[in-house]
């Protein structure tokens, strides 16, 4: 608890007196956008950010827990896609006065979800492409284009963004993924701070590697 404040996931403003962040969660209207606790863009509103997430499509844009979105990221969802089996790309169908229905969606290059895990960071006018999956722990450059899917725990960077390394080892990434912080309480996370905040890669290994002897 700081300042005699308890985290609140259902509040929309963290920051007391700024109105440019955000907790998504609490704002979200469109029951196709699905937003885990805690996760914030710096930003008063995050549904702009979504571009083409149109009911017919049935596609879904989910974002894990404590995610960190920065100004001016988007999110392309598949309705921006056109048919591309065809002559032409244009879509008539959707204009005034042209003489075409809707093509089959099997006509349609539909790339499904787009999922982002929990304690993701993506950096500064980021676009993501549709059905990208990014995985736990990544953390995506400023003013990348993200048209592949993210392991857990990568940064990647650039147009189209590719993976310049792991932040971790696999064995450290493994029991990151197997501890989940972000899944436990309030209270819990709390606690666990100084352990997500230490820069010793090796004190904080030994620490969960004893929490999660413990839980098991």
């Amino acid at each position: 608890m700081k300042n005699g404040v308890t985290p609140d996931p259902d509040a929309i403003h963290p920051i007391a007196g700024y109105d440019k962040e955000i907790y998504i969660k609490p704002t979200i209207k469109n029951p196709n956008i699905i937003v885990g606790e805690f996760s914030y863009i710096a930003d008063d509103d995050f549904e702009r950010h979504v571009a083409h997430l149109y009911e017919w499509n049935g596609d879904r844009l989910i974002i894990g827990k404590f995610c960190q979105i920065a100004a001016g990221v988007e999110f392309v969802m598949n309705g921006a896609n056109h048919q591309m089996n065809a002559v032409t790309t244009f879509p008539f169908y959707t204009l005034e006065g042209w003489d075409m229905q809707p093509p089959a969606m099997s006509d349609m290059p539909l790339k499904g979800d787009t999922v982002i895990g929990n304690d993701v960071w993506i950096g500064q006018n980021a676009v993501i492409l549709p059905g990208v999956h990014i995985g736990n722990g990544a953390i995506i450059g400023a003013d990348s284009v993200v048209g592949s899917d993210v392991e857990p725990y990568t940064i990647a960077a650039g147009n189209p963004a590719k993976p310049l390394r792991k932040r971790f080892d696999d064995e450290m990434i493994s029991l990151l993924e197997e501890f989940r912080w972000w899944d436990k309480s309030v209270e819990e996370i709390n606690a666990l701070i100084p352990i997500l905040t230490c820069g010793d890669t090796e004190k904080v290994r030994a620490e969960i590697k004893e929490r999660l002897a413990h839980s098991g």
